[in-house]
């Protein structure tokens, strides 16, 4: 079945720059903003309005560089800090003391928590520490003493700038986890995707080597020994498989990156008549009975579940024997299709089907039950020694629309 790959990406700090954007244009319109309203209060208002062009010019020439991690490099992030900390020793040269005793807002005001929460949003909880230390013994030497005022903002910017670093450290290693739980599943889809398909031909040719060779003897009995090796080791590689290593982006701020295979619906086809996929199984010794109008699935699901009443059909065979008798019927029901396989044979012994599976024989656990997981419906088997085997086959009829849907 033909198939496409997308990439899907997962990330929590992409949120956070663009928040840290907006943050940075507020913050500096808020600080403009103060100055202007007590502009007659500030002695020296010339060094005030300088240092207010400069941090105009610098916040809006460097918001490409808070779009993400990649941009925020560490020159930009030390510039930056140095830019709000020239602010804040600046302020007791352009005002009274009066003004720095009244607790007044240093140049930068609150524009200067953008600068630490970059380097916490770049490098987590360290980096915040890192940037805060700066800023608060900044914010201590324009005072010129620790007012109960000064040392709560200090303090609140230094915790605030270490949670939010450490909640970004979190996210990253949260999105890791995802994006490997994600290519764990896909990766176990596509090996129970290729267990059935392998099982429905190689498996079955093997096997059947392996009796025949027995049967007959002689150089053939060695092919068939050599075969039963190789169908040995083939369940192993199918039931065992590789997980690929998750892949993760370059760019943090674009978080882990999952590969994420899509399988072609066949949606423009529109749906198929289920009876044409059966009809090729009738034969002598096997009964079609089905419903006199047609019976509609997309092909993806169409396909998957004719697929696995010819696995069903190939058990009948291969336990009951070429003599056994088999019927098909298929139900079309409102909410749902349902195909009965049951023959007439000496049924299965209890606990056969788990043994089966652990010696790795996927028959019943991959060649139907899986794919009828994975188009979410279900197969129910039932088996009495002696009084055959019957087993059950639904599809939801959401599956008349679309095939099986394909986040892998």
């Amino acid at each position: 079945m033909p198939e496409r790959e997308r990439v899907m990406r997962m990330s929590v700090e992409l949120p956070l720059w663009r928040a840290l954007t907006a943050y940075r244009v507020l913050t500096m319109l808020y600080a403009v903003g103060l100055f202007v309203a007590d502009h007659d209060g500030y002695d020296r208002p010339g060094i005030a309005v300088a240092y207010f062009a400069v941090l105009c010019g610098w916040t809006l020439a460097t918001l490409p560089r808070v779009q993400s991690a990649t941009a925020c490099t560490k020159r930009f992030l030390t510039a930056d800090l140095l830019v709000a900390l020239v602010g804040i020793l600046l302020t007791p040269l352009v005002v009274d003391d009066q003004y720095i005793q009244d607790n007044g807002p240093t140049l930068p005001s609150i524009w200067t928590a953008g600068s630490v929460l970059a380097f916490a949003i770049k490098g987590g909880w360290r980096w915040a520490v890192f940037a805060s230390t700066p800023v608060a013994v900044a914010n201590l030497i324009e005072r010129g003493q620790p007012a109960h005022d000064t040392v709560h903002n200090v303090i609140l910017v230094w915790v605030a700038s270490i949670a939010i670093g450490y909640v970004v450290e979190v996210a990253r290693a949260s999105e890791r986890t995802l994006a490997r739980a994600l290519e764990i599943e896909a990766a176990t889809r596509e090996r129970e995707r290729l267990a059935r398909d392998i099982h429905d031909s190689v498996l079955q040719v093997l096997a059947m080597v392996q009796r025949r060779g027995a049967v007959i003897g002689g150089e053939a009995a060695e092919l068939g020994r050599m075969a039963g090796e190789q169908e040995v080791a083939l369940r192993t590689l199918v039931s065992g498989g590789l997980v690929p290593v998750s892949r993760v982006s370059r760019d943090a701020a674009e978080g882990a990156v999952v590969v994420v295979v899509d399988e072609n619906e066949d949606d423009e086809a529109g749906p198929v008549d289920l009876r044409a996929l059966l009809a090729p199984f009738a034969a002598a010794r096997v009964s079609l009975a089905e419903p006199g109008a047609p019976v509609l699935l997309a092909p993806a699901a169409a396909r998957e579940l004719a697929a696995a009443v010819g696995a069903a059909l190939d058990n009948v065979r291969k336990h009951a024997g070429e003599q056994a008798r088999a019927w098909i019927l298929v139900e079309d029901e409102p909410d749902a299709v349902i195909v009965t396989v049951r023959d007439d044979g000496p049924g299965i012994a209890e606990g056969r089907l788990a043994q089966a599976e652990g010696e790795g024989r996927l028959g019943v656990a991959q060649s139907i039950r899986g794919r009828l997981r994975d188009l979410g419906g279900g197969a129910e088997l039932v088996s009495t020694p002696g009084q055959g085997t019957e087993v059950e086959l639904t599809v939801p009829k959401q599956h008349v629309k679309r095939g099986k849907a394909g986040t892998r």
